[in-house]
């Protein structure tokens, strides 16, 4: 496979200048992500508390989802994501200096991160929503998916371990500073963009009525609504496991800070390499099935870590749920962002949004308390245990999905030979004219 098919997306100079300032920015933001945790658990060591501020972070997307998508379907999309990046870097700033003059206490984590996740439901559909407009070429949209998803998990990769090494030498402050300073990249990166404007249209309907539309197009799409249910299932059950981490770094393995850190980076190499297997891919054709086995595969993970008493097995299964979940989400988004409707599409990611991460908070705060009665390796199995179960469920619906998806396919060109095949016989159907 060579350099110019995986990173064809970037022949496209928006997508271009997105990704690297986004490359910037995401290492910062996933060292604010362990830094918090971290710092929740020191100054409470409560597992029901780290579950709150993940919670708190979170709800938003799911409160304000729905009406965040009407409004991105309406809104211009490059200007959404300018506001909310300035905002998330004011709020990190802000964070950094409680945390440096050392009055921060858990009520302020919980409050900034409820500010950052109202911020999020709306950068999250646009953002999503975005990348269509950053790539010219349609056939380069899941390749544009798959590298955003690669890059975040590089970061994933480089933040955690950079987090952990500054939280034991300085503590936690400098990683909200440095999470401050990394947003300047992608303001710059979308100052820098030559967009298109988007005329809002002239017959739009109520917001309440747009929102009924959205919804009714997502529950009656067989396809549209399998993909989703599978994601907040697993996201509900089975994501909290970052947020229990903590408590296997400290309590479980013995470690500190560095250990939190190398954990989440081996999360971040599976899903680094999950990404980069996706986009390596030429065609969405067989994404279907690509669904229930990685769900599959990283509630098996989830359940071997939750039993691993080994540092060094425990440094290894979380590679196997990283690969099993990002190539079950960006699969995922793949198919809906080429399937839906785009006049559709911002309300569509807004659902996205709510499945990936909407409901990650009850998630976190389900795991949180139930963590804190059964403790946390227990916990896991249940949600790795009910990822399986939903994974079976999704495959045994595999071939009504394809039927649903294969007319779409064919109208969009995306089995060429097919539509090529319908092209010729209206050809041959048409008189010849006199």
């Amino acid at each position: 496979m060579s350099w110019q098919v995986l990173l064809r997306a970037l022949r496209h100079r928006n997508y271009r200048l997105f990704f690297g300032g986004q490359g910037i920015s995401l290492v910062g933001t996933w060292m604010t992500r362990v830094a918090t945790g971290w710092l929740v658990y020191r100054l409470t060591d409560s597992a029901f508390l780290l579950g709150l501020v993940s919670f708190a972070g979170q709800i938003p997307i799911l409160l304000l989802g729905p009406f965040a998508g009407v409004w991105v379907d309406r809104w211009n999309r490059h200007r959404v994501l300018v506001v909310t990046q300035v905002l998330s870097m004011l709020q990190s700033f802000v964070l950094a200096a409680l945390a440096l003059t050392k009055v921060i206490t858990v009520h302020e984590v919980i409050a900034l991160n409820l500010f950052q996740g109202i911020i999020n439901a709306f950068d999250m559909p646009a953002r999503q929503a975005f990348v269509i407009e950053m790539v010219e070429d349609p056939d380069d949209l899941a390749n544009a998916i798959a590298l955003n998803s690669s890059l975040v998990n590089a970061a994933r990769l480089v933040g955690p371990s950079v987090a952990g090494l500054l939280i034991a030498a300085v503590g936690e402050g400098w990683c909200f500073l440095i999470d401050g300073i990394s947003y300047m990249a992608v303001i710059a990166s979308l100052l820098a963009m030559v967009v298109t404007a988007q005329e809002s249209p002239s017959d739009q309907l109520s917001v309440m009525e747009e929102l009924r539309e959205g919804w009714n197009y997502v529950s009656t799409s067989h396809p549209i609504r399998s993909i989703l249910l599978l994601l907040a299932l697993v996201s509900l059950v089975g994501m909290p496991y970052t947020t229990l981490m903590p408590i296997f770094a400290g309590k479980i393995l013995h470690g500190g800070a560095h250990t939190l850190g190398f954990l989440m980076a081996a999360s971040g190499v599976g899903a680094l390499g999950g990404a980069v297997r996706l986009a390596a891919r030429r065609t969405v054709m067989g994404l279907g099935r690509v669904i229930p086995m990685t769900a599959g595969a990283f509630g098996a993970g989830l359940i071997a870590f939750a039993a691993s008493r080994q540092l060094w097995l425990s440094l290894l299964l979380p590679v196997v749920t990283g690969f099993g979940f990002m190539q079950q989400m960006a699969a995922s988004n793949t198919i809906l962002q080429t399937i839906v409707e785009d006049k559709k599409r911002g309300r569509v990611m807004s659902f996205y949004s709510m499945a990936f991460q909407g409901l990650a908070p009850f998630g976190s705060l389900i795991a949180g308390a139930t963590a804190s009665r059964i403790g946390a390796p227990y916990t896991l199995m249940i949600g790795g245990a009910t990822c399986v179960a939903g994974a079976a469920l999704f495959a045994s619906q595999l071939g009504r999905i394809r039927e649903a998806i294969r007319p779409i396919y064919i109208q969009i060109g995306v089995i060429p030979e097919v539509a090529r095949g319908i092209q010729a016989a209206s050809v041959l159907q048409e008189p010849p004219e006199e």
